[in-house]
């Protein structure tokens, strides 16, 4: 369920305190908190001044993955930002923010949702979890939906391997990507348009645990892990490119 009540959130304000406030007499052990990411980053001042946002998002750019110009000229740049998170745009958003301005990602996401967790708990005196969502789109399907960029207070991944399914056979590679899961839920009650960036996910006391288990951050594949560290274009030509200088060592 949406949390209403909360106010249009201006860099400075007490972010956790304004949460726990609104959340008073709502929440159970066990719930988990969901937190749009843009009003963290607002209260945490990262509106920051860009004419061009493409500019903004070079700055936030810290590896290209794939970039495409559609037929009306607009171009599109799938980057890794400096949280390791492949995104579009690198998650900089001009959407509901004053003309000259554009609106950056929370710098320590998980270290957000801890400082949430915390007030929430305190005055609740219930254990919640915080998940702090943000849109993403997906390589191979249409649409976008909310993942988790920070967490605390929650086991983020759900990880059945070395168990058995009901038929007895081995669970090699299932972990379920809790986090991701109730943010995208979440988003359901809390939409693009409704002005109700926190919801209440219920149901979840297995889910919900100390504020030391691992944020989101710990679920961003980087490195070998990532199997998909470019754009297909971008793999053929790279692969061309080596070809070419694997016959022509000049061509260096």
């Amino acid at each position: 369920m949406g949390v209403p009540g909360l106010p249009e959130i201006v860099p400075g304000d007490d972010l956790s305190a304004l949460i726990a406030e609104a959340t008073t007499g709502l929440l159970e052990p066990g719930d988990v908190l969901a937190v749009t990411s843009k009003i963290v980053s607002k209260a945490e001042g990262r509106l920051v001044a860009a004419e061009d946002r493409e500019d903004a998002i070079t700055s936030q750019t810290v590896r290209v993955v794939a970039s495409r110009t559609a037929p009306d000229g607009h171009t599109t740049r799938i980057v890794e930002n400096p949280l390791g998170l492949v995104m579009a745009a690198a998650g900089v958003d001009a959407s509901n923010v004053p003309d000259g301005f554009v609106l950056l990602l929370p710098e320590d996401p998980d270290a957000s949702a801890r400082a949430i967790a915390e007030a929430v708990r305190a005055r609740s005196g219930c254990a919640v979890g915080v998940v702090i969502s943000d849109t993403f789109g997906r390589p191979w399907r249409a649409g976008q939906t909310d993942l988790a960029i920070g967490a605390a207070g929650i086991h983020v991944v759900d990880d059945l391997r070395g168990g058995v399914d009901d038929n007895g056979r081995d669970l090699r590679v299932t972990a379920a990507a809790t986090a991701d899961e109730i943010a995208a839920a979440a988003d359901l009650v809390k939409g693009k348009t409704s002005r109700m960036p926190v919801a209440i996910v219920r149901g979840l006391e297995g889910v919900v645990g100390p504020l030391e288990l691992p944020g989101a951050r710990s679920i961003v594949r980087l490195g070998p892990a990532d199997m998909f560290r470019v754009g297909s274009e971008e793999a053929w030509r790279e692969g061309y490119e080596a070809g070419l200088r694997a016959h022509d060592p000049a061509a260096e």
